[in-house]
């Protein structure tokens, strides 16, 4: 259950200055569409950026599972103390404003805590297609359904957009880095996909190493190409000024994934980029026009 929502919040500068400097440091191409909004939606994309980044790290970075495990629970606790008016963390705290402002939901933060945990406990090998798409739910889809809510009022077709434009961006993520994930231990591709082109082995590395490993990946992206037709048709029914935003980080995504598939979904490691030049283009095209 959200707090109140308020018609307004003050923006400590210090609070600004510390979530913004996480997204900056991240390289993340969403920094982009989060500066088309006004001061206080951007600050609170920051805030919510930098919760994510700060449960993706535990999930992410070497360590005890045990630690990750208690690191994870920690933030838990810390949110029901954000929910309840007395957050310690300072990231928590800087989510305050924003939470009651826009009446961010605590089960989305939750959910992204789960997600991270998946990650973390290496269950993220050889996933069926419901795990995969709870996973993808969680890690990208739960991030969208908290962002709809700051760019703008809800519209009939928000959430359902936020879900398919999640869906659509993570399965993208994991086609992208087939490679770097390989070698990392993670296999996101689902089981019966791998099953159907005769891939029977858990080992990432020998998955990858697979002839048939091309042709799973091209069935996976047929998913994802529906996603981005879901999320655009959806988004139809949205403000299209409220979803500028949105519009501009999942172009920047259209575009790896069309660059991944004229490769012929073959996965490689530096995996596929897009220039500052597209960037730039993206910026003006889907951010200013």
């Amino acid at each position: 259950m959200s707090p109140p929502a308020s018609e307004s919040f003050a923006i400590d500068p210090a609070q600004y200055e510390m979530v913004a400097a996480m997204v900056r440091a991240s390289g993340t191409s969403f920094y982009w569409g989060m500066r088309l909004l006004d001061r206080p939606r951007r600050y609170a994309m920051y805030a919510v950026y930098a919760f994510c980044r700060e449960v993706d790290d535990i999930a992410d970075e070497p360590g005890d599972p045990e630690v990750k495990r208690a690191q994870l629970a920690e933030w838990r606790v810390e949110l029901d103390r954000l929910y309840a008016g007395a957050p310690t963390h300072a990231i928590a705290k800087a989510l305050v404003g924003p939470v009651a402002r826009y009446g961010l939901p605590k089960e989305d933060f939750l959910a992204v805590i789960a997600g991270c945990e998946s990650d973390g406990e290496g269950e993220m090998v050889r996933p069926t297609m419901a795990e995969l798409e709870l996973y993808c739910d969680r890690v990208a889809c739960a991030v969208g359904r908290l962002s709809v809510r700051v760019f703008g009022p809800l519209r009939p077709k928000s959430i359902e957009t936020a879900n398919a434009t999640g869906m659509a961006l993570q399965m993208t993520n994991i086609l992208r880095d087939v490679a770097v994930d390989a070698a990392i231990g993670r296999l996101y591709l689902p089981d019966e996909l791998l099953t159907k082109h005769g891939i029977t082995s858990r080992d990432p590395m020998e998955v990858l190493a697979h002839p048939n490993l091309v042709a799973v990946c091209r069935e996976l992206g047929g998913k994802a190409r529906g996603y981005f037709q879901a999320s655009d048709a959806g988004q139809t029914e949205c403000s299209r000024a409220d979803m500028r935003p949105a519009t501009l980080m999942k172009e920047m995504y259209r575009e790896i994934f069309k660059r991944v598939e004229a490769e012929g979904f073959v996965p490689r490691d530096p995996p596929v980029k897009v220039s500052k030049a597209f960037k730039l283009w993206c910026i003006l095209r889907h951010g200013l026009l």
